[in-house]
């Protein structure tokens, strides 16, 4: 039954929150790579001995992920096979949902099925995978179904970007405050607190800014910290320093699409040209907002100009 279901789901939850708090955390360094964008490095470094066999699987969610984050969809579909443990073949569909949009549906209802065994739709990776699946598909409350319950710093840093999609900080805050009375420190809690402070702007971007500052300062800057960073500096109004920032990025990865969709936000604001970005965002991600923003109002253009012809 729902309820039952829902009792595992929670008994799993805790057993997860207090292996993390208990014994030393062999995949700290990987987890926090993963989080902080250096996909890379999470790959480069992922052979770590005397993993249990729960931490190997959770390794390799954390590897395939990476893959995923750096766009390499068929690798991951072609490594993980029928045999795999249940979190990486949630994984596995993740790769398939991004890798093939056409496919979306049929990739959607094995997911479903997925859910609808008591077993496989209780695991915190399927569950994670349904929220992020769902939240792509912009179904928020199909993903909260999913994610509400928590359990995980995943988990709960997932619902707080859900709800700040659907323009709810006050319950992004609630989940906020789970994972501060958890533990305080750790980079989803802190990353987590900085989405929600940019969300809720004002004088709330300064201390979002010092958080990204902070992690600039304590590791390997990424694309993900540069473009943070800049944000931060839109907001602020400082165009010049955002601009900078994100030529760092670009650098570092020429085709990451919000490194370029934010270049295409600051040129404007700079008063530079911003079309190559644009060009370059429309070719290697098409199905950007940006770009599906940009082609609504040049259509809209092309109406109102033709109403005058």
């Amino acid at each position: 039954s729902e309820r039952s279901r829902g009792r595992r789901r929670d008994e799993e939850a805790e057993q997860q929150m207090a292996s993390m708090a208990a014994g030393p955390d062999h995949l700290f360094n990987l987890r926090n790579s993963f989080y902080l964008g250096a996909y890379q490095a999470a790959i480069n470094n992922s052979e770590i001995p005397n993993l249990s066999q729960e931490d190997i699987v959770e390794r390799d969610c954390l590897v395939h992920r990476s893959y995923i984050a750096l766009g390499s969809y068929q690798l991951v579909i072609n490594e993980i096979d029928e045999a795999s443990a249940t979190p990486l073949q949630a994984v596995k569909l993740l790769a398939m949902y991004l890798s093939t949009p056409e496919n979306k549906e049929s990739t959607i209802a094995s997911l479903r099925e997925w859910l609808a065994d008591p077993t496989a739709g209780s695991n915190a990776t399927v569950r994670l995978i349904a929220g992020t699946i769902f939240m792509h598909e912009e179904d928020y409350s199909e993903a909260l179904k999913h994610t509400h319950s928590g359990g995980t710093m995943d988990l709960h840093a997932l619902n707080v970007q859900i709800f700040i999609k659907m323009h709810r900080s006050d319950y992004a805050e609630k989940q906020l405050r789970v994972m501060q009375q958890f533990d305080e420190d750790h980079t989803l809690t802190q990353l987590a607190s900085a989405w929600l402070n940019l969300a809720v702007g004002g004088s709330k971007i300064q201390e979002a800014y010092l958080i990204f500052q902070d992690f600039s300062e304590k590791y390997p800057m990424t694309s993900l910290i540069l473009n943070s960073k800049a944000v931060c500096c839109m907001h602020m109004g400082n165009f010049e320093e955002a601009e900078t920032l994100l030529l760092d990025a670009l650098n570092k990865d020429a085709k990451d699409p919000e490194t370029l969709a934010n270049l295409v936000v600051c040129s404007i604001h700079v008063g530079k040209p911003s079309p190559r970005y644009l060009s370059q965002l429309k070719l290697s991600h098409p199905e950007h907002v940006l770009v599906k923003r940009a082609a609504s109002a040049e259509d809209n253009f092309e109406r109102a100009l033709q109403s005058f012809a």
